[in-house]
């Protein structure tokens, strides 16, 4: 029987959150869901995070120059412009010599001349929202896209036809049994383990509050409180706190595999991973952002406990995140609902969905 080769070509980035659901993709992909051999390639910017994330993940990587589209005034538009037609023609003349059979992206600007290039070339194209607010980013490449997936059933009336309601893909380390977890950050077993996140460039605002009560919530937890690079509080000392900047994909999942609570920023790629582990959850969204629309879901939906910025204080940080420990039913509530917020296994649904456009079927 002859094994079908395949060039699928992945293009997102800026920060990690375009990027770990397309990862997450691309391993199912190797894992032979779709039979065949998959070669894959990632076009993305110069200074973001993505490119040692992708080579990590053993995908050759490519950046292009790109430019951000603002719908405010800044004197960076007047040049940005420049760079995207530029990142138009290099991602154009990648696809002409790699001839890819598919291309994905999961929104960001860098993948917009990306998409724009695939579709001049007639590639079949994949498009995952995961915010429930579209991005402007999306706005720009889904009427070039074959299919949007979505993340929430909300977002099918945004693109219409083209929409599928799948899901957001988690990544492959948040799979391991909680007996298989190692111990590698020095957790205890006789408090509850509570986890701080920043965010992948940091709160600062959470991080100033967290600093003020850190010796109030160490009486009854202990914490794990990643801030963010560049961020760390370094003369903050207890037994029952430890700072990390930044966690490897491993430890951030023994943290929050293990952790009885988490206080988050609202970045829909951690709150999918929040809602597949189905976490008691205490969230921050970032205000004026499309955080505040993500928070919104699911405070709707009782899946978790959100605090709006302008309200976040030493007092009430302590008091909340004291009373979701102590209240066991409250915890099982926040875990039962928060699971159900979202479709599990969207990488397959996914996979699928490239498995029928690669071999021409209808989907």
């Amino acid at each position: 029987m002859t094994v079908k080769h395949y060039k699928i070509l992945l293009t997102g980035g800026g920060t990690g959150g375009s990027v770990t659901p397309l990862l997450a993709v691309a391993e199912e992909l190797k894992n032979n869901s779709v039979p065949g051999e998959y070669n894959f390639l990632w076009i993305g910017s110069k200074k973001g995070v993505e490119s040692e994330m992708v080579k990590k993940a053993g995908i050759q990587f490519r950046h292009i120059h790109n430019g951000k589209f603002r719908r405010y005034f800044d004197l960076k538009n007047l040049i940005d412009p420049l760079f995207i037609l530029l990142g138009f023609f290099e991602a154009l003349w990648l696809m002409i010599k790699w001839k890819p059979d598919l291309i994905m992206n999961a929104g960001s600007f860098v993948s917009v001349p990306v998409i724009w290039a695939g579709w001049l070339l007639r590639k079949p194209i994949i498009t995952h929202q995961m915010d429930i607010r579209p991005g402007l980013a999306n706005k720009l490449m889904s009427p070039f896209s074959d299919v949007v997936t979505v993340t929430f059933e909300k977002s099918l009336a945004d693109y219409g036809a083209k929409a599928r309601l799948v899901g957001n893909p988690i990544r492959k380390e948040l799979m391991v049994p909680v007996k298989k977890i190692k111990n590698t950050l020095g957790l205890k077993n006789n408090l509850p383990l509570v986890l701080i996140v920043g965010g992948g460039t940091g709160a600062e605002a959470i991080n100033q509050v967290v600093e003020k009560s850190v010796n109030q919530l160490a009486k009854f937890c202990q914490i794990i409180h990643i801030t963010g690079k560049g961020k760390g509080l370094k003369n903050l000392r207890h037994n029952n706190y430890k700072t990390f900047e930044f966690l490897n994909a491993d430890q951030i999942a023994e943290a929050l595999i293990m952790a009885d609570l988490v206080i988050s920023r609202c970045g829909i790629g951690f709150l999918s991973e929040l809602a597949y582990l189905a976490k008691p959850s205490l969230l921050i969204p970032m205000p004026g952002t499309h955080q505040e629309e993500n928070a919104a879901i699911f405070k709707k939906a009782h899946a978790a406990i959100v605090i709006e910025q302008a309200d976040l204080k030493e007092q009430l940080l302590v008091m909340v995140t004291k009373s979701i420990l102590e209240d066991k039913a409250l915890r099982e509530e926040l875990s039962k609902n928060i699971r159900k917020i979202m479709k599990s296994d969207a990488k397959k649904e996914i996979v699928k969905i490239i498995g029928k456009i690669l071999n021409h079927k209808p989907f």
